[in-house]
């Protein structure tokens, strides 16, 4: 696991250091070896030895697809990155069902979590194509689910590192729909990227948990 962990933050330093000058080969690099990175320290963390640990490593390996998609600037593979993650966040909200939930307090999360989703939304749904408007509330549907399910099972079956890991995933996104609709430029990048790898890394570490 560590010496995943230490893949992943080399090549995102690298992919930092690529957007900021602008070296498009240089992401075409570092982005999937980084991501591999969080994939590969779910395996060694046990990933196949337990229902959820499959669970994420599925969701993972969508999100390594996102990642992939996501390096092209063009609106078709945006749109299928956004599908992949998507689905990847409905992989991660699977997982912690699998787990064990409190449905009430997932009930409770879910409300506040969507409460902040459409604060956002309204924000950022006037610079977003029309095309791409529902595709993006459903999105904020799914990472609210996600986030919501997350802290449904910490109180179920404890781990709070898997809350803090959704949340963080949860906080890229912004920085995600910051640079795609807003403002674009790498500065959302300096602090989305560092978000979301560590977020993947929390929750590929997570799957040791079940293997205990």
């Amino acid at each position: 696991m560590a010496v995943f962990g230490t893949l992943t933050l080399i090549a995102v330093g690298a992919l930092l250091v690529a957007e900021f000058r602008g070296l498009r080969a240089g992401v075409w690099v570092a982005k999937p070896l980084a991501s591999s990175g969080f994939v590969a320290a779910s395996l060694a963390s046990g990933a196949l030895r337990s229902a959820y640990g499959r669970s994420i490593l599925f969701a993972l390996a969508l999100c390594w697809f996102g990642d992939v998609l996501l390096i092209p600037q063009a609106r078709a593979a945006f749109l299928v990155g956004l599908v992949s993650f998507l689905l990847g966040h409905l992989a991660f909200a699977f997982a912690f069902a699998e787990r064990g939930i409190a449905l009430g307090l997932v009930a409770l999360a879910l409300l506040a979590a969507l409460a902040a989703g459409l604060v956002f939304l309204r924000y950022c749904e006037p610079h977003v194509p029309p095309a791409l408007r529902y595709p993006v509330r459903i999105y904020v549907a799914a990472i609210s689910l996600m986030l919501a399910c997350a802290a449904g099972t910490v109180a179920k079956a404890g781990a709070p590192s898997i809350l803090l890991g959704a949340l963080m995933f949860w906080l890229s996104d912004l920085a995600v729909a910051r640079d795609r609709f807003i403002a674009p430029g790498p500065w959302n990048r300096l602090w989305g990227l560092p978000l979301y790898y560590g977020a993947q890394l929390v929750l590929a570490s997570t799957v040791a948990l079940a293997n205990r």
